[in-house]
């Protein structure tokens, strides 16, 4: 009953992050959120410290190839540019950290799904984890792939003089929302079995959600203190909108596939 509430009254991109902050106190999920978290800090405080001592060299270098009649775009694109480093910046970086903190945020996921259906799942010991190692980190190179192309081609852009310019720093921060989308709604649909190529496929019919989502979480990897905790908000909101949405088409076309 709880369930088909749910899935009457979706929430939007900005309801699953703020689900995922108050699901990240539940007393049943802390042990689960403290290794993702404790990954993230290390991190992202390693690269912070490198990005924040070098962000001014590289943005005046940056500055100084541009164009002499868009000298006056320079006011306009100095702030643009920061944040499209820090959001490519925080991507490797997130990339990297859930890499390493993949199988944890697997079972923080399926934990997250547990309390929010009240329906236990396949229960997950230490011993399944380490035989899944392989798929779980072929899954995330499978990501990177997927990104790494596309990253190369935003960036790119920023180095053609003039119009690749001024509208790289605006692509690239839509991308950075897809991307964030799904990294987090993979953890899962991953704990599902579903396909790569069948999730992204779902994500796109919500498109202004996932992007919204995973927008606000790339942005937040760029806040500090907030970038620590963003990983395992993530998680458990993109696991919401797993529960409250997706689950349930998987089960409908379950039941018209054996119809």
């Amino acid at each position: 009953m709880l369930q088909n509430q749910l899935i009457r009254q979706p929430l939007s991109g900005v309801g699953y992050l703020l689900k995922g902050a108050k699901l990240l106190s539940h007393p049943k999920l802390r042990f689960f959120v403290l290794i993702p978290l404790m990954i993230n800090i290390l991190i992202f405080a390693g690269a912070f410290w490198f990005l924040f001592s070098s962000i001014t060299q590289w943005i005046d270098s940056y500055m100084a190839g541009l164009p002499e009649f868009l000298s006056w775009l320079n006011y306009i694109l100095w702030p643009i540019i920061v944040l499209s480093i820090l959001f490519a910046f925080t991507f490797i970086f997130s990339a990297i950290a859930n890499l390493i903190a993949a199988p944890f945020n697997g079972l923080l996921a399926e934990k997250t799904e547990i309390i929010l259906t009240n329906q236990p799942l396949a229960e997950t010991r230490l011993s399944d984890i380490v035989r899944d190692l392989p798929r779980i980190f072929k899954r995330e190179l499978q990501k990177l792939a997927y990104f790494l192309p596309r990253m190369l081609f935003c960036g790119l852009l920023f180095f053609i003089p003039g119009f690749g310019q001024i509208v790289a720093p605006f692509i690239w921060f839509v991308f950075a929302g897809w991307m964030m989308a799904i990294q987090y709604a993979d953890f899962p649909f991953d704990n599902h079995k579903v396909p790569f190529a069948t999730m992204k496929q779902r994500l796109r019919k919500r498109l202004g959600k996932n992007l919204t989502f995973g927008m606000l979480v790339s942005f937040f990897t760029t806040v500090p203190v907030l970038n620590f905790i963003i990983m395992p908000i993530a998680v458990c909101g993109a696991t919401a909108f797993w529960v409250d949405v997706y689950k349930q088409e998987f089960i409908n076309d379950e039941s018209q596939n054996v119809n």
